[in-house]
């Protein structure tokens, strides 16, 4: 179960938002197999479960389901868990849920795609992935959250393995890049399909 890199304690279960938001999995299916704090075996071999059940807490996801489809808020109930072994409580999310950030992995992937390489503008980016209905004025030509998501993935703030851009790149070709790299961590049987959807699939694995 890979660490999420964009929040110490917030791991991401293998179990996409799809299947987690269709049934909650139990403490068992959702427990990590080890601590990302010290690195102890959740359930060691004929030794008491390191990594006990802690609760549950609700987290909201905005973004679209899928590329084609619309934005919309979405409600998880992660799972919490506590290291009895160095006291570090541990949230659990679908794949693709990021730690501090409302929208999914995968919608802040295919904003960057739309931008970057359909080269949409960020009032269309907005329309295609934003589920608020009611926009200030300056959201109606731009979208200020786009841009504050480019300039965190030129800062490993996010897509921590993205590559690094070209010297005094524009935002839109800092997108793009990113956009480039989170498509090629699509599963390779999604080649035809368009980049921006395959950007969509492989951000949700990359974050």
């Amino acid at each position: 179960m890979p660490r999420n890199r964009s929040g110490r304690s917030v791991v991401q279960s293998a179990i996409d938002i799809k299947r987690w938001q269709q049934q909650t999995p139990t403490v068992v299916e959702a427990r990590p197999a080890r601590c990302p704090a010290c690195g102890v075996a959740s359930c060691p071999l004929g030794g008491a479960i390191r990594l006990q059940g802690h609760g549950k807490r609700e987290r909201q996801v905005w973004g679209p389901s899928g590329p084609d489809q619309r934005p919309e808020m979405l409600t998880v109930t992660a799972r919490r868990y506590r290291c009895v072994s160095c006291g570090a409580v541990l949230l659990v999310v679908p794949r693709g849920v990021l730690g501090r950030r409302l929208y999914s992995a995968s919608a802040i992937g295919f904003a960057l795609a739309l931008w970057g390489l359909v080269l949409a503008t960020a009032a269309e980016v907005r329309r295609r992935v934003a589920p608020a209905g009611i926009v200030g004025d300056s959201a109606v030509t731009g979208w200020t959250t786009l841009r504050r998501w480019v300039r965190d993935v030129a800062q490993r703030r996010l897509f921590a393995e993205a590559p690094d851009p070209v010297p005094r790149a524009s935002l839109r070709q800092r997108a793009a890049s990113a956009a480039v790299a989170l498509a090629a961590s699509a599963d390779p049987t999604t080649r035809a399909l368009p980049i921006e959807h395959r950007a969509f699939l492989g951000a949700a694995h990359a974050a």
